[in-house]
């Protein structure tokens, strides 16, 4: 057990290293956070969001907008092509779990993949990454080809105009710059823990933390 002076620097710690990472990805950018995670703090409860871990795909002084990467919906993609019907001739993406990617638009479909590639809605989330919502690309996944690497949501996350900014500074979100292989390497129960890794915090920590917010 740790001793309660220890908890107590532990926490420091915790809030010092997530601000300096934060810092040190905003800076020069104008609070850009676009291809970035949003880890869900312990003090964000919404039942939505709690420990979530969302990739933001867009973010602007318009607002954000993202996609959830670790809530599976409990069905694979195999099912989700059999519920459009289209057949899926990609054995590789069959069982990729379907995740809840948002409150927004839940009827909807968002694929987040690479390469970019040219389909007929695609918001270009970097120069080898993109996020299509038009079904071309989900036809070409069943026909065998499409996307090299895919990540398939229902719904996405949207914040308005200086919305995710407060957030942050309330400390309900830390973030750090996304690795790609984060969402298309590991399963989803995962993720969240190793984006938590790329800040150098494990779950231990996160846990001390929220004990002493």
């Amino acid at each position: 057990m740790i001793a309660p002076a220890a908890s107590a620097h532990l926490s420091g710690t915790l809030r010092a290293r997530c601000a300096r990472e934060f810092l040190c990805d905003t800076a020069g950018m104008d609070f850009d956070l676009s291809q970035h995670f949003l880890i869900a703090m312990p003090s964000l409860v919404d039942p939505i969001f709690a420990r979530t871990l969302t990739f933001v795909c867009d973010h602007n002084d318009r607002g954000a907008m993202g996609v959830i990467v670790n809530r599976p919906l409990g069905m694979p993609l195999s099912t989700l092509f059999e519920q459009i019907g289209v057949e899926l001739h990609r054995p590789d993406v069959a069982d990729l779990a379907v995740c809840f990617g948002g409150p927004v638009q839940t009827d909807r479909g968002f694929v987040l993949h690479t390469p970019l590639g040219d389909w007929q809605s695609t918001l270009a989330v970097s120069d080898e990454m993109g996020l299509t919502t038009s079904k071309d690309v989900l036809l070409a996944v069943g026909e065998g080809g499409g996307p090299e690497q895919l990540f398939v949501t229902l719904g996405y996350a949207g914040w308005e105009a200086g919305q995710l900014e407060n957030e942050i500074a309330q400390n309900a979100w830390i973030s750090v710059k996304a690795d790609p292989q984060v969402i298309f390497g590991l399963p989803a129960e995962e993720r969240y823990e190793a984006a938590l890794g790329l800040l150098g915090i494990d779950m231990a920590m996160l846990a001390e933390d929220a004990g002493h917010a």
